[in-house]
């Protein structure tokens, strides 16, 4: 009699739950996934660099989230590039991207300047945001300008071939010293001795500058 008066209870107090629970209301309710959370940044050669980021030489970004899932975007030295951005184009979500395969296009000062995925894996989100206003990415390069998450089952592996940690201020202070070069002969005026290039140089030079400098540093 003890148990099946116990069994009887147990029941009684399950169903008293569910009359509790409004019609319809799941008992656990979705969790929507995050943004970034703003990154400690460390100033090195004139440069601020987000901590546990990861750049691709096209100057893309890659941030850990998981052993197998990365948020991408675009580093700062290529939104002081392109300045003004005009629009952004993604790939769709549910699409294979190779690691330096191109990931979205971006208009910006009358170019269009392909850039190229960081790691490899499947798109699994896009921002909206940075569709809707594509100043975020210039604004807000390391957080709210994020452009895409990737499902990347060898994100350990991609990662070995991004530059990362101590070498970011130095490969940053190289591009700037290549752009100098590259600006000396025919637009001395917008070389920088120092820090980020001038803030929409791509629109400031001849197109046919505009093409090598498109080329040398978007790969």
């Amino acid at each position: 009699m003890s148990i099946l008066f116990v069994l009887l209870m147990f029941l009684l107090i399950v169903a008293i739950s569910q009359l509790r629970r409004p019609q319809g209301q799941p008992a656990v309710k979705p969790v929507l996934a995050a943004g970034p959370q703003p990154p400690r940044m460390q100033r090195e050669y004139g440069f601020q660099i987000p901590e546990g980021y990861c750049f691709h030489p096209g100057h893309t970004w890659a941030l850990k989230e998981s052993p197998e899932s990365a948020r991408v975007g675009v580093d700062s030295f290529a939104t002081n590039l392109l300045g003004k951005i005009d629009r952004i184009e993604v790939l769709g979500p549910n699409r294979w991207v190779r690691q330096g395969q191109k990931i979205m296009t971006i208009h910006a000062g009358g170019a269009s300047v392909e850039l190229i995925a960081p790691v490899e894996g499947v798109i699994t989100a896009i921002n909206s945001d940075v569709l809707q206003d594509p100043s975020l990415v210039t604004r807000d390069p390391y957080k709210d300008g994020w452009i895409a998450t990737v499902k990347a089952p060898d994100l350990a592996i991609n990662q070995k071939n991004l530059v990362q940690g101590a070498m970011v201020a130095p490969w940053l202070q190289n591009n700037v010293t290549r752009l100098n070069g590259m600006l000396a002969q025919t637009s001395p005026a917008l070389a920088q001795d120092g820090g980020l290039p001038v803030g929409g140089l791509l629109g400031r030079v001849e197109p046919q500058l505009r093409q090598k400098l498109v080329k040398e540093f978007f790969l």
